[in-house]
């Protein structure tokens, strides 16, 4: 499972001309499943997504949470993050997880960014257009995936 983490003062999602989400001052994340994604990756996500010191103190310094700041959340389903790049000049996408299988681990995502943050979480449409803006803030952006976790930490560049 990848996510893309982007801290922002503002965000929102529109969907066939209508807002259907907006948030202020905090986290979109934008999460891409992938074939092999079971519940394993989407608790560390979620545990990583929430307890990410990517908030400021008074000195600049990265010292608070999502969980800590109570700030605003936003997660957005994009299979695009799993887009291939390396032969030719169309993306391959064959590592993305199937739609119907998909959008069922997508919602398990956001019932567990629920539970586990303590936040109303809004979300995207799963399988829709959608135009999403954001004022990114810092710019703050994060890239994560759950393979990580599985590799010996002095690999990881």
């Amino acid at each position: 499972m990848r996510a893309l983490i982007q801290r922002v003062k503002k965000a929102s999602v529109e969907i066939e001309e209508e807002i259907r989400a907006e948030i202020n001052n905090g986290l979109l994340v934008f999460v891409g499943i992938s074939k092999s994604d079971t519940h394993s990756d989407i608790e560390y996500v979620v545990d990583k997504v929430i307890n990410l010191r990517v908030f400021p103190d008074n000195n600049g310094k990265f010292h608070f949470s999502l969980k800590d700041s109570k700030d605003e959340l936003m997660v957005i389903s994009q299979f695009t993050l799993y887009g291939d790049t390396r032969k030719g000049r169309r993306p391959s996408f064959s590592d993305s997880m199937e739609p119907v299988s998909a959008e069922k681990l997508f919602n398990e995502v956001v019932d567990m960014f629920k539970a586990h943050s303590g936040l109303e979480v809004k979300q995207g449409q799963f399988g829709s257009h959608m135009n999403v803006q954001l004022i990114n803030d810092g710019p703050v952006t994060i890239w994560l995936d759950s393979e990580d976790r599985r590799l010996p930490r002095n690999t990881i560049s």
